[in-house]
């Protein structure tokens, strides 16, 4: 990642919210996908306690690399250049990704992935990764303990693993002379939150940039569970929420912005979102793309169109995906996810500036 590149991104992000703000003012739709996520698969070799993916009894289908080739050149012929986020499931289990990821930088398209770290333990996949230049790398880790994050990750020896990839890629990066930033995703739980302080310097040891933390949802038992920071614990979340924003505004390498952090306690309280977030943006800059094809703007709402059917500029401005536009405009949910949560245009700035420093 270089400031280039970073100014590149910035001035479609800069394009999109002058659009944006016409579209609420007017009703004219002159928005276009800014924020593209790609599920590549849905199988993955961890048991988090708080997915249920791995517990799944058949998983959908799952688009062959050629299918995903054409997709996002079909994309780039509509939006130019973009950034692309692929996550899973693990991204490594698919068969052929490291293709998809060259195949990527070859055509000019900036590529991340978001991944439970363990693959980089093989030096020939950290090798191959760096070599298709990545544009960030973003890895999960819940805890510096092994006890917290083995437990909640559902593998034992799994932090000692990643940290051991985390090896192999710091030394492919410098061997081979590339640059970009590695995101530590700790997930924020009931077992990990009073220690997520000291992850934020921890994360430089092990070879990580920036952490960007991610509260837990609800969705399976374990998470809304023995995994839910409830109320007789708001007392020392707001303590640690106030402790991370502080090291925020002393340079420390956080990527949430302060609103989101502040709203810790209301996303476990299950409250709406504030004013201050809305309206919700993501139906007017999101493109996720899912593993056998369908494309949303939120995983809250249906569908907006099929890949395998359909280009690109179809599904954005098409029935469907006006649609879902009017309807998530309207939407009161609090949204933490790092991929759904509001963003402004100075936000997605300083996130920038934290990952160059």
């Amino acid at each position: 990642m270089n400031i280039i590149n970073l100014a590149k991104l910035g001035s479609k992000h800069l394009r999109n919210a002058i659009s944006e703000e016409i579209y609420l003012k007017t009703a004219h739709d002159f928005t276009m996908p800014v924020s593209i996520y790609a599920e590549v698969i849905e199988r993955c070799n961890y048991k988090c306690r708080y997915c249920s993916y791995w517990r799944r009894p058949d998983y959908s289908e799952e688009m062959t690399i050629e299918q995903w080739q054409a997709a996002l050149l079909d994309l780039k012929s509509f939006i130019g250049k973009y950034h692309i986020e692929f996550s899973g499931g693990e991204p490594y289990v698919k068969k052929g990704f490291l293709d998809l990821a060259r195949f990527c930088h070859d055509n000019a398209i900036h590529w991340g992935v978001t991944t439970n770290g363990s693959s980089y333990k093989n030096k020939n996949i950290a090798k191959q990764t760096v070599m298709a230049k990545p544009f960030n790398i973003n890895i999960s880790i819940d805890s510096r303990t092994e006890r917290v994050h083995n437990y909640s990750r559902g593998i034992e020896g799994s932090l000692t693993d990643i940290k051991t990839g985390l090896a192999n890629i710091r030394a492919e990066k410098e061997r081979q002379g590339v640059e970009f930033p590695v995101i530590i995703k700790p997930v924020v739980h009931k077992l990990n939150f009073r220690a997520l302080p000291d992850m934020v310097y921890w994360i430089r040891e092990i070879g990580g940039t920036a952490v960007n933390f991610q509260p837990i949802s609800p969705d399976t038992a374990e998470a809304s569970g023995e995994l839910w920071i409830d109320e007789s614990d708001m007392p020392d979340l707001m303590a640690v929420r106030d402790k991370l924003i502080m090291m925020k505004r002393e340079g420390a390498p956080i990527l949430n912005n302060e609103l989101l952090l502040t709203m810790w306690p209301n996303h476990f309280r299950n409250e709406k979102a504030p004013r201050d977030l809305l309206p919700c943006r993501v139906g007017m800059r999101t493109y996720f793309i899912r593993t056998d094809g369908r494309v949303e703007m939120c995983w809250n709402f249906p569908p907006i169109g099929d890949v395998k059917k359909q280009k690109a500029r179809e599904i954005w401005y098409g029935l469907e995906g006006s649609t879902r536009r009017k309807e998530t405009v309207q939407c009161e949910k609090l949204c933490l996810f790092t991929c759904l949560s509001q963003k402004t245009l100075g936000d997605k700035v300083k996130m920038g500036l934290t990952l160059l420093r």
